[in-house]
């Protein structure tokens, strides 16, 4: 006999998916959500209580209906006193972000260094934890942190979050959620995975890849990292490697060196430090401000800016289009310094993959910089920390009440 689900899992199910709704939609009427979840108006009713008990939601009257007579109520995210820390830990910069429930910035922080200073991974920590004890000084009083997302430029296991090698950074088989943890001592959980991976998370559902399920997601600062989205789901392989096509070789015959010790591999050839020399530019002055000089320089008719747009455009276009006959996306999205990249050598870029595609694989694809700029990988990070509430909201609170309420432990 097929076993059914019980009552307590399909009321945990039906608590996520509204919750999810509202987190990502915004806000929403009990109709809207009855239509979208196929559940009758009481049982909606029940679940938006539930909801609103804990905290997570509240019904309120929808700003500026511009519409006669009575409007309905709608359920809104607690979006002030609901909220998660996301990290983006770069090469050469960390940015920090208290995101509330529903996407919602309330506070920021960034730090850069430079790139010849040791990324140590403890004091990355401290850096990181000292965010967060800036953010958490000013947030609303009876607010909560509900969990912590780490954006990491490298390998990351999934899914216990073990940064394998993160060549740019100079760590191997460093536990830096337990790290970061033990120094945010917020009892939370604490997730970590690789920026790509969370920055095409965050297109597809906040961003330039919303409403497709097949994106390529292309993630450019000082190396290149991919995420890919098929049928829905993250393509993360069988220990969460996949996506590393700044590693795919692209120049096997006489690629430059890349920091994995390859030669010949996308980030080598088409990355920021491959732009900045082809350009004549010092390579220690790196960031989106240094590639969008040399954007602009070529759009002024500088003749070596424009030959190194041309060069390192058609690497990135022969990765894109190995990536198209490999997963047939619908988008491709540029983001970090190759969203200023793509804008300066969009026609280098769409010739190589006009002749480097198969016709069918390409016919239904759209190039697109990143809707969500700068803000695309923190963004990601804070679905990560969102995710355990997300899958089960009442046992996440119920977790951190019976945190808060624990007597001390003796001695």
């Amino acid at each position: 006999m097929k076993v059914g689900h019980s009552q307590e899992e399909i009321r945990r199910h039906n608590l996520s998916t509204l919750l999810h709704h509202v987190h990502i939609g915004g806000p929403v009427s009990r109709a809207a959500l009855a239509d979208r979840m196929g559940l009758n108006r009481s049982t909606i009713l029940g679940l938006v209580t539930d909801l609103t008990t804990a905290g997570l939601v509240l019904e309120e009257l929808p700003r500026d209906t511009g519409r006669a007579g009575r409007p309905s109520l709608v359920v809104r995210p607690e979006s002030a006193r609901v909220y998660v820390l996301a990290y983006d830990v770069g090469v050469d910069r960390l940015a920090a972000a208290r995101i509330g429930l529903g996407g919602v910035f309330l506070d920021r922080r960034e730090r850069s260094w430079p790139l010849d200073e040791p990324n140590d991974p403890a004091e990355v920590a401290d850096a990181l934890a000292g965010f967060a004890r800036q953010m958490l000084a000013i947030a609303e009083p009876g607010s909560r942190c509900v969990g912590v997302g780490v954006a990491v430029r490298g390998i990351v296991r999934h899914p216990d979050g073990l940064v394998r090698r993160a060549p740019n950074m100079g760590w191997t088989d460093q536990d830096f959620r337990t790290e970061l943890a033990r120094r945010l001592d917020l009892g939370v959980p604490v997730e970590v995975d690789n920026e790509a991976n969370l920055g095409a998370l965050a297109e597809h559902l906040r961003g330039a890849g919303v409403g497709s399920d097949n994106i390529v997601y292309l993630h450019g600062d000082i190396g290149i990292g991919g995420g890919l989205v098929t049928g829905g789901r993250l393509l993360r392989g069988t220990d969460g490697y996949g996506g590393e096509v700044g590693h795919m070789i692209v120049n096997p015959r006489d690629g430059s060196p890349c920091g994995c010790g390859a030669r010949g591999c996308l980030e080598a050839e088409a990355g920021e430090r491959a732009l900045l020399a082809a350009a004549g530019r010092d390579p220690q002055e790196t960031g989106q401000d240094v590639v969008r000089a040399v954007v602009s320089a070529a759009d002024r008719g500088d003749v070596v800016a424009r030959a190194a747009l041309h060069q390192v455009g058609d690497w990135l276009g022969v990765g894109v289009a190995n990536l198209v006959n490999l997963f047939n996306p619908s988008v491709v999205i540029f983001g970090g310094m190759l969203r200023d990249l793509f804008l300066g050598a969009a026609a280098q870029i769409r010739s190589r993959i006009n002749i480097s595609t198969l016709a069918a694989s390409r016919e239904k694809l759209c190039l697109r910089v990143s809707r969500l700029g700068e803000d695309t990988v923190l963004v990601g990070a804070a679905e990560l920390g969102f995710s355990a509430l997300l899958a089960d909201p009442l046992a996440v609170l119920a977790d951190a009440a019976e945190e808060r309420l624990a007597p001390p432990l003796p001695g």
